[in-house]
Formats: C-alpha cells, sequence, structure tokens
C-alpha cells in the first residue's frame, strides 16, 4: 500500500457539499492537530503520513512518526488487517490550547479504508475498538439536520476540552451514503472563528429525524416494483452498464413528478416542495432499493 493524501473537507454550503444535509448525517467534532495516517507496507513495515507527505524517522511531523513505531497496538493492528489504513489528528499545540493534559501526543482516528473502500464509522471504531486505539465519536447521529441544527452542534462540542474551558474547534458532517454531483464521497465543515466559554453536560448519540414532505413522497411513491419497471425498460431497449445509471435516476424521477404530483398535492395538501431536495432524495431511494446497480 502507497501514500494517498487525505480529502479535503469542505464548507457546509458551498456546491462541492451540496445536499449533505439529506439522509443520516454523523456528527463529529473537529480537533486541532495535525492530520496524520498510518498503514503498511511491505517489505518496509510501518508507514506514516502528514496531510501533503509521506513521513521518514529524520523527517517526522511533530513526533508523530517516531511516536507510532513505539506502540504495539499499531502492528497488531496491521497484521490482522494489512489492507486498512488509518487517518486521524495527532494532537500536538496548534491553535488551541484549551485541550486536557492527558490527550495531548495522541493519534485520535477519524477515518479509515481498507484498500481503496471507505469505511463507515461503525465499521472502523470496531476494528479501533478491538485494539484500543483512540477513535473520535459522534456528538449526535441526525436525518436530515438543518443548518440551525449544526450551528447548536457547535456549542456541544467539548470532545477533549478541560472543564469549563470553553468549546472545540468546530464539526465535521459525514453521510455515508452521499455524493456529491461530482460523484465524490465528500465530507462538509463548520469550524468556529471564535471560541466561546460556555459549559455542556456529556449526553449520549442521539438519532434525532426531521420529518421532510419531499421525504415523505419520495419514501411512499418511489418504490422497488417502480425501480424495477424503469430499469427493465432501460435493459429491454439497449442492454445495461454503470453509464446508465444517470439515465435511471432520472426516468425514476421523471416518472414520480409526472405519474404522482397530483396524488401527492392532494395527500399533503398542496405542500410546499423543493425539488430539487427531492430529487436528491429520489436518487438515494432508488441506490437503496437496488444497491446491487450501483
Amino acid at each position: 500500500m502507497e501514500y494517498f493524501k487525505y480529502q479535503h473537507i469542505e464548507k457546509v454550503g458551498t456546491t462541492e457539499v451540496e445536499g449533505i444535509e439529506i439522509g443520516t448525517c454523523y456528527i463529529f467534532p473537529k480537533i486541532d492537530g495535525t492530520n496524520s495516517q498510518l498503514w503498511w507496507s511491505e517489505p518496509d513495515g510501518l508507514k506514516a503520513g502528514s496531510r501533503n507527505r509521506e513521513l521518514s524517522l529524520d523527517n517526522d511531523n511533530a513526533g508523530f512518526y517516531n511516536w507510532a513505531v513505539t506502540q504495539p497496538k499499531f502492528y497488531d493492528v496491521f497484521k490482522k488487517y494489512p489492507d486498512l489504513k488509518l487517518f486521524g489528528e495527532w494532537l500536538v499545540p496548534h491553535t488551541l490550547k484549551t485541550y486536557r493534559d492527558d490527550a495531548w501526543r495522541r493519534f485520535y482516528v477519524f477515518d479509515a479504508f481498507i484498500g481503496n473502500i471507505s469505511l463507515s464509522y461503525e465499521q472502523y471504531k470496531q476494528i479501533c475498538d478491538e485494539f484500543e486505539i483512540d477513535c473520535i465519536p459522534p456528538l449526535a447521529v441526525i436525518k436530515n439536520p438543518t443548518y440551525e441544527r449544526l450551528i447548536e452542534l457547535l456549542d456541544k462540542n467539548i470532545y477533549l476540552i478541560k472543564d469549563n474551558e470553553g468549546v472545540g474547534e468546530g464539526i465535521v458532517v459525514k453521510n455515508y451514503d452521499y455524493k456529491n454531483k461530482y460523484g465524490r464521497q465528500t465530507w462538509a465543515k463548520i469550524v468556529r472563528n471564535e471560541f466561546k466559554e460556555k459549559h455542556w453536560g456529556n449526553q449520549p448519540t442521539e438519532v434525532k429525524e426531521r420529518k421532510l414532505v419531499e421525504q415523505e413522497i419520495v419514501d411512499k411513491y418511489v418504490t422497488l416494483s417502480l425501480v424495477e419497471k424503469e430499469y427493465a425498460k432501460i435493459v429491454n431497449e439497449c442492454g445495461w452498464t454503470s453509464k446508465m445509471i444517470p439515465r435511471l435516476l432520472n426516468t425514476v424521477y421523471y416518472s414520480l413528478v409526472k405519474e404522482e404530483c397530483w396524488n401527492f398535492v392532494k395527500e399533503f395538501k398542496n405542500p410546499s416542495i423543493d425539488f430539487k431536495r427531492m430529487m436528491f432524495m429520489c436518487n438515494i431511494r432508488i441506490k437503496q432499493l437496488m444497491p446491487q446497480l450501483f
């Protein structure tokens, strides 16, 4: 396995992450250290990288690689999972100085890959727990969060912060079912410009759902039979390759609007509908119903 640069986290509201809030979102605390990674390479053994380069023991990243090679747990985890790559934050003093004394000079995993396959939080957390590797937990798991709800969570990021010393740097939003309009799995962030000194008591990860009329419409009217019908039409006409995916997405959405619009207008009593949002949700629904095509 070789070094590859971790993705850039986009600001909430930019076109790169348009629609990321539609679906189940994991909201993670953003910590203010230095981006780092670990992987295994034969015949060299344990390898490490920073955000922009592969490290060596004499050209290190704030002591990260020299620390990592002394930790038996990393040799153990890569022995069992040789294709694993761990991405995380090496917590050394940067902008924010209010982390607990025992939090410094530790590696906190926030993402992981097996080969080139991105793992979900539950998948990489299970690996980290098995080998007692620090792993950043989500502040909340929310379906269809509003921007206002995300802003509220900024004040709940006290992860690793000293008592009564304010809150953390910001939050990262991950939707594991999301790909942006360019086909990339991309995460979003909100970073605080100022740190407020506020108290917040620990609370468990929450799962809440904000009911959206677009979601209710899609859940009811975009059925497996509808998707299979449109899929069969395409196959009968020209066969199937992955190049047909945009056509399937568009024809199912077209059918939803053309055939069912009057029905959901009546059912939901002339609702205000964001058709762009409904299209995003329709695409997600299709992928959930027929995942073997994607």
